[in-house]
């Protein structure tokens, strides 16, 4: 872009053309052209004027010399391992060619209105952003200049919202955004620390977890990951946004995730916790969470699209024999199905522990709001294994004050159902269904005694107007 000095320097050329009487000393009588003042009896320069002053350009423009140009910005190609303490600038279109990863220690700091495109590729080929162990990210956009993490098959660019390229429905075009940590995760074996998914296990930068609880991964604020999920395997894609063994001394907030094809977030372990969070037309679960995550989402907004998509919510407990203590809170969101589709708006599995408070149900049939899983011992005569439906009945995972907005009555709402892929999924079908009515009479009064409701306005959920402005849902109207 040029500057002010510049445009003007060219100004005084062109006028010393036809004006140059006054540079001989004759009076200019102040007769000078526009940008230039009379002084002395010659034309000098006015050190006020500004030829762009009241020039209004397109979205895509600048304004040079008092004419409309498009902006050009700069391509810069991204691949392997960043070694050394970067910033990424507004003036550039970043493109990631690979997966593109962190030195431990080193900081990757990212521009309000940035924008990140990652390039078509699968399996090993898969582009991605990954913040390893002891490295950090400071992606601090703003509600004018959101942060955009893309596919190079999208047209937006550095000052817009939104291209038009793309649909929220054009899943996997790129891989996704990757950020670990230290805090402590429940794997299995008793594992305290592991692999990522998606990263080869020769990889020491696809490792995670640990034993300290206020680690610090850095900041993501106003971040929108779009068009993300590539496929890395057999029916295995990239989430949108994972978080494996965050601590909570990193801040996560106002993150949008659209049109991924696996799920939309998916936090393994650790205690992070996430603050005005946007998912919308993923083609798994919009939040998932495993390995026992014990840390805070609050103030979230969900909404599943066509029938390629699974549950709003997919919560599971500890996987290990370590760090199995800790408790999830998940509380004031909103969780939309659109086009009656087949799916739940939560699945709660696998000894999931927490409190699911102050959120709102909507678009969902008879039976598909809240899904309770049990498990049973089938080789003992059917007696029962720890499992979610365990922990809600006894206290250790906790649903209140949580609103259907549906033609269903209080009993449609939560139903308890066995885990398809036990050892034995007749069996264990065989031994639900023999305990099936106390079950559900448990789960009915559950719902009914801890300020659950079902009515028609509702008085909980998220706050939307955090994701005014400038998220994709927000710009293309998808905000119901």
């Amino acid at each position: 872009m040029k500057s002010l000095q510049l445009q003007l320097v060219v100004l005084f050329i062109g006028a010393g053309i036809f004006f140059s009487s006054c540079s001989d000393g004759e009076p200019c009588d102040g007769n000078c052209p526009t940008g230039f003042i009379c002084e002395n009896d010659k034309c000098v320069v006015d050190p006020s004027y500004n030829p762009c002053a009241g020039v209004v350009c397109g979205p895509d423009e600048q304004c040079v010399n008092g004419k409309c140009e498009e902006i050009v910005f700069g391509e810069v190609v991204v691949s392997g391992e960043i070694a050394e303490n970067t910033k990424w600038t507004a003036d550039n279109i970043y493109i990631l060619a690979s997966k593109v990863y962190l030195k431990e220690g080193v900081t990757l700091t990212i521009e309000p209105g940035t924008v990140i495109k990652g390039r078509e590729g699968t399996g090993s080929l898969a582009t991605a952003l990954i913040i390893p162990r002891g490295a950090k990210i400071n992606a601090t956009g703003t509600a004018e200049k959101p942060i955009i993490f893309t596919s190079t098959l999208d047209n937006v660019r550095p000052g817009q919202k939104a291209g038009n390229s793309l649909s929220e429905y054009d899943f996997g075009k790129w891989g996704g955004l990757i950020v670990l940590g230290k805090a402590p995760i429940s794997a299995t074996n008793g594992d305290t620390e592991t692999q990522i998914e998606g990263i080869p296990g020769d990889q020491t930068y696809g490792k995670y977890g640990g034993s300290d609880a206020a680690d610090n991964s850095g900041i993501l604020k106003y971040v929108s990951i779009r068009h993300g999920g590539a496929l890395i395997g057999d029916g295995n894609e990239i989430n949108g946004l994972t978080l494996g063994g965050v601590g909570n001394s990193t801040t996560i907030e106002n993150i949008e995730i659209i049109g991924n094809l696996d799920d939309g977030l998916e936090i393994f372990g650790g205690t992070v916790n996430v603050k005005n969070l946007a998912v919308g037309f993923v083609g798994d679960d919009a939040l998932d969470v495993d390995q026992n995550y014990a840390g805070t989402v609050d103030n979230f907004y969900i909404i599943h699209g066509s029938d390629n998509t699974d549950e709003g919510l997919e919560l599971d407990g500890p996987e290990g024999t370590t760090y199995k203590d800790g408790l999830f809170t998940i509380k004031n969101g909103t969780i939309i199905a659109v086009d009656q589709i087949l799916t739940s708006g939560a699945d709660l599995k696998a000894k999931c522990q927490g409190t699911l408070e102050n959120i709102a149900f909507k678009g969902y049939k008879k039976g598909k709001h809240l899904g309770v899983r049990a498990a049973f011992t089938t080789t003992s005569g059917c007696a029962e294994k720890t499992d979610a439906f365990t922990y809600l009945r006894d206290g250790r995972l906790i649903i209140k004050n949580c609103q259907i907005l549906d033609d269903v009555t209080p009993a449609d709402v939560m139903r308890v159902y066995t885990d398809s892929g036990a050892t034995d999924a007749t069996a264990q079908k065989d031994c639900l269904n023999a305990v099936s009515a106390s079950y559900e009479t448990i789960v009915d009064n559950l719902f009914s005694n801890n300020g659950n409701k079902v009515l028609t306005n509702p008085t909980v959920g998220a706050d939307k107007t955090v994701f005014n402005a400038w998220t994709y849902l927000s710009t293309k109207n998808k905000l119901q």
